[in-house]
């Protein structure tokens, strides 16, 4: 399958060495792989490994440490047998205490309600209402708690187009509009997990109760860098959907992975990145 991704004539004489980790989910972890891989490459800024975990999963052990960002696209939720090797968690979480760049894609999020310590590194996931605190923003744009065991369960509505409102400045957003419109998004309502050292990035508005829920948050964890967001659906049976065709989704996705390296961005915006009320698509060949 081909298929037309941001390309704005950037490149670097030094590439980021990128590794996405999937082999189990319950979205099409293949394509968003594929996809992300794509996206990533033809920007001229990175080198994208995939580690695909085997079902006999023993001996699987991805080296971290060769990588300056690993992204995350696998998803136990709908078999908490799933679980990769202890002695591949414990890479991970010194991987990313020790500086490495670690990217939360989509339903990655779902993932891991037993491991303690990615609880920690991802912030917020789809958890449980005992499972963590949630967070909404205020009006205001104060960032406020809901406390463990009040409200609901992480959930989301029918997918919508959602404009992402900046709370927080930051390099990844840096020449954003402070409004814009991404395609098709699941909004995640009380999103929940401990929380701890995290920036909300940005947020979006449900429709039906005003409440506005994060969009895209980071966390410091140790000496590294955490991105975690919602966008980045890709279902079952869809060939690159609009939410990945969005300039506003491939620009976010190619900064922030260039940030998780780096701890600061230089890829441009685009021109035709979109406002609070014109979605901006790149058409499939």
């Amino acid at each position: 399958m081909l298929f037309s991704s941001l390309v704005i004539g950037q490149e670097r004489s030094t590439k980021t060495n990128v590794l996405i980790v999937d082999g189990f989910s319950n979205h099409d972890w293949k394509q968003t792989s594929y996809m992300v891989k794509t996206i990533l490459e033809n920007s001229g800024f990175f080198e994208v490994s995939i580690s695909t975990i085997p079902l006999e999963s023993k001996t699987w052990r991805p080296k971290f440490k060769k990588y300056d960002v690993v992204i995350q696209n696998s998803n136990n939720i709908h078999d908490k047998n799933l679980r990769w090797p202890t002695k591949v968690e414990k890479s991970l979480e010194k991987y990313v205490k020790s500086g490495g760049g670690l990217y939360i894609l989509h339903s990655a999020n779902n993932a891991f309600a037993d491991w303690p310590e990615y609880n920690v590194m991802i912030g917020l996931g789809w958890r449980t209402a005992k499972e963590g605190v949630a967070l909404q923003v205020e009006e205001s744009g104060e960032v406020a708690q809901i406390p463990i065991g009040e409200g609901k369960a992480t959930y989301h509505g029918p997918r919508n187009d959602e404009v992402i409102n900046i709370l927080t400045d930051h390099p990844i957003n840096n020449g954003f509009p402070e409004a814009w419109k991404t395609p098709d998004m699941e909004l995640y309502k009380y999103a929940r997990g401990p929380a701890q050292n995290l920036i909300v990035l940005s947020y979006a508005k449900e429709e039906k109760t005003n409440i506005n829920w994060p969009v895209e948050w980071v966390i410091a964890y140790g000496k590294g860098r955490v991105y975690n967001s919602s966008m980045g659906h890709l279902w079952k049976g869809e060939t690159y959907p609009v939410s990945y065709q969005c300039v506003g989704f491939q620009t976010t996705l190619i900064r922030a992975t260039e940030w998780l390296a780096k701890g600061s961005v230089s890829y441009q915006v685009p021109d035709n990145f979109p406002s609070a009320s014109e979605i901006s698509l790149i058409e499939k060949k």
